[in-house]
């Protein structure tokens, strides 16, 4: 997880190229990340409804590398993957620089926030493969780890296996909670890429963006989301089945939305 990902994501972003375009998918993520994290904690009855900070960072956040970047390599074109690796980057680094402070329910610390952020296994890659690229070497250097990127598919079973030792470890959640985890399920798969439809058809963009930032936004609870609930000690019981719902409900609704897309007039 410490370096097998920035390994992968390196070469994945050599390879796709680091060109200014990749920013847009970027400033999409955070855009709609943001707005999500905006409506769960300002509108009083998403608030109410939601109330556990793992469950609001959860329905938000996507698991946009391990599952968003395999399914944009499945389903889209090679010139989509480099947009949906730049929004899975904006996404992994809002969710180490917020997502603790949210899950503990503490007020947002800039130096915190950041001290975070450096230590996040996405920042790592991001920083190397900066470098490689202003290197002389980059382009070579993207061919050679090409397919040892590759093994970035590898991490699903990691979260497997971490996901199902969480589950066994936890206990089963009292009826009263079934209304928080199915709201927040709804939210990540449904709202989410609803959010983010609306914003490309807002804006004017290439289709191949248009196409990775929704399916990225439709991926399922990211697996952060369960490490840090249960590094802050709270809420790691909802988060577990949160991740596990919407992982199993994304193989149907990640496909749909793929479908729906293709029916869709352009932005």
């Amino acid at each position: 997880m410490n370096w097998g990902v920035p390994l992968s994501l390196m070469g994945l972003l050599l390879r796709s190229g680091m060109g200014r375009e990749l920013l847009v998918s970027g400033a999409m993520a955070a855009l709609v990340n943001g707005a999500g994290l905006l409506l769960l904690l300002g509108w009083a009855p998403l608030r109410r409804s939601i109330p556990h900070g793992g469950l609001q960072l959860g329905a938000v956040v996507g698991n946009t590398g391990y599952f968003g970047i395999p399914v944009a390599g499945a389903l889209l074109p090679p010139a989509s993957l480099g947009h949906s690796i730049s929004y899975d980057l904006v996404g992994t680094l809002i969710t180490w620089s917020v997502g603790p402070l949210l899950v503990q329910g503490l007020a947002f610390d800039a130096r915190r926030a950041l001290a975070v952020l450096w230590g996040s296994p996405a920042c790592k890659g991001l920083a190397i493969a900066l470098l490689l690229h202003l290197s002389p070497w980059g382009a070579e250097l993207g061919r050679l780890l090409w397919w040892p990127s590759q093994l970035l598919l590898l991490a699903l079973s990691v979260v497997g296996m971490r996901l199902g030792v969480s589950l066994r470890q936890g206990v089963s959640l009292a009826p009263g909670e079934a209304w928080p985890l199915g709201g927040a399920v709804a939210f990540k798969l449904l709202a989410m890429p609803l959010l983010m439809v609306a914003l490309t058809r807002l804006i004017p963009l290439p289709l191949a963006v248009q196409d990775a930032v929704v399916l990225q936004a439709a991926a399922p609870t990211a697996v952060s989301a369960l490490l840090l609930a249960e590094a802050a000690g709270r809420d790691a019981d909802r988060t577990a089945h949160l991740v596990l719902a919407t992982t199993l409900l994304a193989l149907v609704t990640v496909p749909l939305w793929w479908r729906l897309l293709a029916h869709l007039p352009a932005g």
